[in-house]
């Protein structure tokens, strides 16, 4: 049985009973049965259930966002806004398909060769509790249009909208089986990727989760995409905005309660500007309302359990022991609930946790450096690299210090890391390997068939 606790109370919401052994193999051979008939429609008549899932997602973003703030604790105005991200990817993806799958003509010396893109079969998402629903709808709406089926195995705290999903795709007419939840723990994933309809996996999660699926998956010679974590770096030059500069980190590190691997985590700021900028942001981050997801004036629930709460708040511990100042928050609430309150370290140095590990809550790390040369290599100076960011008047100047020295899958210049159905997404070293998103992430569990006509 898998139970879900709300954690913004400790309840129990509900027990969801785990999928058998033997029901695990009736879905994937039902999906396998419904892919090999989906990859024969038409890109045309895919896109009809896929946009009418967009719509159903607008129909229900109450519903859904009010599941996920009982689930993992998101606060309803960003619920409302997930839901109707993946609705804007799921109308992208019907819409682009074509284009993206389109055959590439090659010139070679034949009559005529091309290359074409087809379906692998069954993708396997092993996927996250922090955006429980943009998580999975960036990776099926792609692998469902592209001709291929899924299976999923989701956070077990977000049970609930995991199952949502299953509904929302079978009412808009995706086939019966072709998207399927298995209700699973995660000691369990090898036995569905060990299957042979499985011919791929996708995991966004820790980089020991990556580790374990990517191993089992590289025994089989099953192809993997992993989005891992991150402990993402923002650079601060002194010729910042510093009022623009503030607001985008500040909402950055405060975004969904700080639970995102891409959200900024390292503040690196040239010294002449180090302390007015720990102060500003101190200011910012102090005005949030911590609360009730349910209550439309909370900016920031709960974090999703109680035992991530506790790590992170170790984390910041052990780097006040080690000479940190705590400049905000850093202390436990009382009371039921996975509570923590925005934080702010400075004085952060190398050796310190906050310094190197990924800090997945709202805790900031504010280190002072002496020149650009030198934030470049803190920026860099992690076994992570999935988002950075850069903040300076001189944008030319930023952007060749985002685009040539700073080591991450996504750079921006002049606002935080966000993810977009437009554009690649994914990271390097620690935090994985292979894109979502984009024209790359639909053709990353593709075929791509060189065919030739003498």
């Amino acid at each position: 049985m898998i139970t879900t606790i709300n954690p913004a109370t400790g309840e129990k919401l509900a027990d969801h009973p785990e999928t058998s052994p033997a029901d695990v193999v009736a879905a994937i051979e039902a999906a396998d049965r419904h892919q090999r008939a989906w990859e024969g429609v038409s890109l045309a008549d895919r896109a009809v259930p896929m946009r009418r899932f967009a719509e159903l997602l607008e129909e229900h973003e109450d519903r859904l966002a009010a599941l996920m703030a009982d689930e993992m604790g998101k606060p309803l105005a960003q619920g409302v806004g997930e839901v109707r991200k993946c609705a804007w990817a799921a109308r992208h993806y019907a819409d682009e398909a074509p284009r993206i799958l389109a055959d590439e003509p090659i010139e070679a010396d034949r009559t005529k060769s091309y290359l074409a893109w087809r379906p692998l079969g069954l993708v396997l998402a092993v996927m996250p509790w922090n955006f429980p629903l943009w998580q999975v709808i960036r990776m099926a709406a792609p692998t469902l249009m592209a001709g291929n089926g899924a299976l999923l195995k989701h956070a077990s705290n977000v049970t609930g909208s995991a199952l949502a999903i299953d509904e929302l795709f079978v009412e808009a007419g995706i086939p019966d089986g072709l998207f399927r939840t298995l209700v699973l723990p995660s000691s369990r994933v090898d036995e569905v990727l060990a299957h042979p309809a499985v011919r791929a996996a996708t995991l966004t999660g820790s980089d020991p989760a990556g580790r374990a699926v990517a191993s089992k998956a590289g025994s089989l010679l099953k192809k993997t995409v992993l989005e891992l974590g991150g402990s993402d770096p923002h650079v601060v030059l002194a010729d910042a905005d510093l009022d623009r500069t503030v607001k985008s980190c500040s909402t950055s590190r405060l975004l969904n309660g700080g639970q995102s691997c891409i959200s900024a985590k390292r503040f690196i700021v040239e010294e002449p500007i180090a302390e007015e900028f720990a102060e500003r942001l101190v200011a910012a981050m102090g005005e949030a309302v911590v609360g009730d997801p349910h209550d439309p004036a909370t900016t920031m629930g709960p974090m999703a359990r109680a035992d991530l709460r506790d790590e992170l708040h170790e984390q910041v511990t052990r780097s006040i022991a080690a000479g940190a100042t705590l400049a905000l928050g850093g202390v436990v609430p009382d009371g039921p609930g996975a509570y923590y309150p925005p934080t702010v370290l400075t004085g952060v140095t190398k050796g310190m946790p906050t310094y190197s590990e990924e800090t997945f809550g709202p805790v900031a790390s504010v280190i002072a450096v002496a020149d650009v040369d030198e934030a470049v290599f803190v920026a860099n100076d992690t076994d992570f690299g999935l988002g950075a960011a850069i903040y300076t008047t001189d944008v030319e100047r930023g952007e060749r210090i985002a685009r040539d020295r700073l080591q991450a899958g996504s750079c921006f210049v002049n606002d935080f890391v966000a993810s977009d159905p437009r554009l690649p997404f994914g990271g390097i070293k620690m935090s994985g390997y292979g894109r979502e998103l984009s024209d790359l992430g639909m053709r990353e569990f593709m075929n791509a068939k060189t065919v030739v006509v003498a």
